[in-house]
Order: C-alpha cells, then sequence, then structure tokens
C-alpha cells in the first residue's frame, strides 16, 4: 500500500466509547501543562494563556491538528474527531476562554472573537510544535479565520466545517436571506436567554441551529449535557463587540491549504456562509457532507474521510 493510502485509511479506525479523566499535571517550562498518563489515551490538560488558564484535551502523537469548538459547546464537540485523528496525528481540542466547566477566568468583560484569536494563537505558540492544521466550526469559523490572516506563520493548513460569518458575502440579496435565516434561527434560543431560561436556550441552540425539531430528544445525554454546560456563555455573547470585519479581499490572501465542508441539509445561512468564504480563497477545497450544521457529531464519518484526504494532502506527517 502506498503512502497516501497508508495516511487515508486511519479515518476508518476508531474506538467508540472511549473515556477521558482530568490527570495529575505537572508544569512545563513554557508555562503549559501536561498531564500524567499514556498517549494513545485522552489527557485533560492546562495551559496559562494571555493571564488566562485554558483546559484542552491532547491525545496521539504527530503533527498537532488544533480543534476549536463552536458555539456553547466545548472540546467535547470533538469526540467523534478525536477518536478518528488521535491513532495518527496529535489531536488537540482547545476550550476557548469562558467556556467548559471552569470558573470564568477574569470579569467577563473580554468575552469576543478577537480575544479567541489572540488566545489560539498564544496557545499555539506555547506549544512550541511548529504550524499546526487548525480546524474550526460554526462560531470558530470566523475566530480561525483571524488566526491565519493575523499569525499565517502559526497555521500550516485551514479547515471549516460552516464558518458562521456572512462579512465577506458581497452580494446584498444573498447577504439578506443568509441574514433573515439567522436571526430566525438564533431568535428563540436569544429569546430564552433574556428571560432567565439558560436550560431553555440550551435546548433550542443545537434544536434550531441543526433545523431538527427532535435533536434534543434524540441526542445523546452527554451532548445535552455539554450544551447545558456552556448555555451560560450566551449571555456573555449577546453583550459582545461584533465580530471583527473579514473581507472577502482578507480572504483572498491566505494562500495555504484550505478545506471548507458543508452539510448537504443545512440551513441557507450556513450553506450562504461556507459557499461565501470558498468562494473568496485561492485554491480552497469546498466539500458537502451528509447531514446538518452537527454533521460533525451526528454523522462523522465523511467529515473524517474529508480531513483526512486533505491532511495528506497538505503533508501533514502523521506518526511513525
Amino acid at each position: 500500500m502506498n503512502t497516501r493510502l497508508c495516511r487515508l485509511k486511519w479515518f476508518l479506525v476508531s474506538s467508540i466509547g472511549l473515556l477521558w479523566g482530568c490527570q495529575s499535571a505537572e508544569m512545563a517550562p513554557n508555562g503549559q501543562t501536561w498531564s500524567a498518563g499514556a498517549r494513545d489515551s485522552p489527557q485533560l490538560k492546562q495551559a496559562s494563556v494571555n493571564g488566562v488558564t485554558l483546559v484542552y484535551q491532547e491525545q496521539g502523537d504527530g503533527a498537532p491538528v488544533v480543534f476549536i469548538h463552536g458555539c456553547c459547546t466545548d472540546y467535547r464537540a470533538w469526540d467523534a474527531q478525536r477518536q478518528a485523528i488521535a491513532p495518527h496525528y496529535r489531536f488537540i481540542g482547545l476550550n476557548m476562554r469562558y467556556f467548559g466547566t471552569a470558573p470564568w477566568p477574569d470579569d467577563e468583560t473580554k468575552y469576543s472573537q478577537q480575544t479567541d484569536a489572540d488566545d489560539i494563537a498564544a496557545f499555539i505558540r506555547g506549544l512550541n510544535a511548529g504550524p499546526v492544521d487548525l480546524v474550526g466550526w460554526s462560531y470558530s469559523g470566523p475566530i480561525v479565520m483571524l488566526v491565519v490572516l493575523q499569525h499565517p506563520e502559526l497555521v500550516h493548513s485551514l479547515t471549516m466545517h460552516e464558518p458562521a460569518s456572512l462579512t465577506y458575502v458581497t452580494d446584498p440579496a444573498i447577504a439578506k436571506i443568509a441574514g433573515e435565516d439567522r436571526a430566525a434561527m438564533l431568535g428563540p434560543a436569544i429569546a430564552a436567554v433574556r428571560a432567565g431560561d439558560f436550560a431553555g436556550a440550551a435546548r433550542l441552540t443545537p434544536t434550531e441551529v441543526n433545523h431538527q425539531p427532535d435533536f434534543w430528544e434524540t441526542t445523546t445525554p452527554e451532548t445535552r449535557t455539554m450544551f447545558l454546560d456552556n448555555a451560560r456563555t450566551w449571555r456573555l455573547a449577546l453583550a459582545a463587540p461584533p465580530q471583527p470585519p473579514i473581507t472577502c479581499d482578507m480572504l483572498h490572501q491566505i494562500k495555504m491549504p484550505v478545506l471548507i465542508t458543508v452539510g448537504r441539509d443545512t440551513r441557507s445561512y450556513y450553506h450562504i456562509a461556507a459557499e461565501g468564504a470558498a468562494g473568496c480563497i485561492p485554491a480552497v477545497e469546498f466539500v458537502t457532507i451528509p447531514g446538518r450544521h452537527l454533521a460533525i457529531a451526528q454523522q462523522p464519518e465523511a467529515f473524517n474521510a474529508a480531513l483526512a484526504q486533505f491532511l495528506a494532502q497538505a503533508g501533514s506527517q502523521p506518526k511513525p
């Protein structure tokens, strides 16, 4: 079997039901910490970044592939990708500031996409592992775009599933359709937050973004817990400054390999956002996969396969 086929086969290898836990940690010279334990089991770790402590999950060896979660979730959203990536690469799932179950690290006033981009850049530098393959989804789509635009030397390749942004969509009529769909999608969750019903917001967020009325009743208990744990971030999101503008001209300057995926049955907002970004980035690989916005968790095989092929083509080195 040739080298490329060997690299492509890893997405078929996944161990369902793998558990993780927080291990005892030691302080590394660069201020980050590592957890005792085998590299073939998932470890929870901490990193000191821009004056705060961020939690991340790590497993495996090889080229570092850093995953950044979307709205109202955390590193747990990438569990299906961890199971596929870790046998062949160094999986790293980072919790952005304010997300996850840890106490908030400051007075809450720094919540913004620029803060997240600054934190991610500092985190990647702290890894001291060279440029990483960076993966974003939904809310983190424009955040990882900012990292690439502001710190291209830190990123080897960029993958995004349905980035949530319209600032680079130049057709006013198309942008209007997407904006109206976004308002209809997020309106119920926002109303719940303003009424103080965070449990309701936790339920409504994935139900509406995935355009799936029975989502909450049919998803796993672990997924429900993740959304409940992160519903509190909605309050900060509603008070956050606007997303830094990312224009089509700015995206046209991206020269590294880029993969954008979109669910075949996803909402029009995400279709327009993904297609708009793909139209602005030179030589982007655009792949339609089965499913919707939460395809990375509900139907991960197709996304994992696209990511596997993309990493191999980009020259990312799996562990020997």
